[in-house]
């Protein structure tokens, strides 16, 4: 599912113009990225848990060039699921 298959979606149920529900989720979607930039934690309740996750610096091989190139430690976003999202899923994989 694409974000113009959730504004879609959104806009078909609620009645809303798709320009507005286009609107709405850009604004969620900044809002998540400015706390996860400022190293904050989004808590959905029901759905799940937006965060950052520490990556260890690590070494790699450049293939090209028979060479060891270090990567430095670095953050990345992370999604866990709650619970009942969970179970959500779990009643459906039965079906």
């Amino acid at each position: 599912m694409t974000k113009a298959d959730i504004i879609n979606r959104v806009s078909e149920e609620l009645g809303i113009d798709r320009r507005t529900v286009g609107l709405v989720i850009e604004s969620f979607m900044k809002c998540v990225k400015d706390a996860l930039g400022r190293e904050r934690i989004v808590f959905l309740r029901g759905f799940g848990t937006f965060s950052l996750k520490k990556r260890a610096a690590k070494k790699a091989q450049n293939i090209q060039q028979h060479t060891t190139i270090c990567i430095p430690a670095r953050k990345i976003p992370h999604f866990k699921p709650s619970e009942s999202f969970l179970v959500l899923r779990k009643e459906d994989n039965r079906k």
